[in-house]
C-alpha cells in the first residue's frame, strides 16, 4: 500500500541541508492541514509557514538551538486559540452557514449549546481543547508530508512563551503548541537516517474487542 510505505520512508529527521520544497508540495501540506477533522468544525488554531531565514534562526535559539529549525525549507508553527469567545464560535458556524447556503435548526441549536458552555469555561481548559484539535492537523501534515516525500520533524521542545513573543501570538488570542520543520534531509550527517524505525508489536499495541 502505496501509503503504508510512505509511512515507512519517513522518520524524525535530525540534520536537513536547505534545500527548498516546491511550492506545490507546500501547498498541498497546507492542504492537508485545512482538511484535517476538528471538534464541532471550529478549526480551532491558525498554522505559520516560517520561510524567513532569519526568523528560523531567532526560533532556533529558543528551540534548545535544535538544526533542523534553521536548515529546513520551511517551519511550520501550531498556534492554537487561547481560548474560545462567542465571536470565534459564531464566525465559523456562520462560515458553514454561507457555503451550505442555508441554516439547519439543529445545527443551530448546537451553535447555542457551543456558546454557553465554550466562553465560560477557563481559558487553560479552552486553550488544551484547541491544542489538541492542532495535533489533529499536526499528525496530518507530517502524513502529508510523507506522501510528498518531503522530511518532517516533529518537535515539541522550544520555549513556547519566547516563540509567542517572536510571532507576535498573544496581541492575536494564540499560543504556540507544536512545531514542524520541513525539507530535506542531509544523510550525511543525520545519526538516525539509517537506523532502523522501532515501533511495538501489534500485540503489544492493539487490543481488539470483537
Amino acid at each position: 500500500m502505496e501509503l503504508i510505505d510512505k509511512l515507512s520512508w519517513r522518520y524524525a529527521t535530525k540534520a536537513m541541508n536547505r534545500q527548498k520544497i516546491p511550492q506545490e508540495k507546500i501547498d498541498n501540506i497546507i492542504e492537508a492541514i485545512s482538511l484535517a477533522p476538528t471538534s464541532s468544525g471550529l478549526q480551532p488554531f491558525e498554522v505559520y509557514v516560517v520561510a524567513n531565514q532569519e526568523v528560523k534562526d531567532k526560533i532556533k535559539v529558543i528551540a534548545w538551538n535544535q538544526s533542523v529549525v534553521s536548515d529546513c525549507s520551511h517551519l511550520l508553527v501550531f498556534a492554537a486559540w487561547d481560548t474560545y469567545t462567542e465571536e470565534r464560535i459564531n464566525k465559523m458556524f456562520d462560515l458553514v452557514n454561507e457555503v451550505r447556503g442555508f441554516k439547519n435548526e439543529g445545527w443551530e441549536n448546537y451553535r447555542q449549546m457551543l456558546l454557553k458552555s465554550y466562553p465560560s469555561r477557563d481559558p487553560e481548559v479552552n486553550f488544551n481543547h484547541a491544542a489538541k484539535q492542532a495535533y489533529i492537523a499536526f499528525s496530518q501534515a507530517i502524513t502529508a508530508a510523507a506522501f510528498e516525500e518531503v522530511d518532517a520533524t516533529p518537535m515539541e521542545g522550544f520555549d513556547a512563551n519566547a516563540l509567542d513573543e517572536i510571532l507576535c501570538l498573544k496581541e492575536k488570542g494564540l499560543r504556540s503548541c507544536v512545531l514542524l520543520p520541513l525539507g530535506y534531509r542531509d544523510a550525511e550527517n543525520d545519526w538516525l537516517v539509517n537506523l532502523k524505525k522501532v515501533r511495538k508489536s501489534r500485540e503489544d499495541l492493539i487490543t481488539e474487542v470483537g
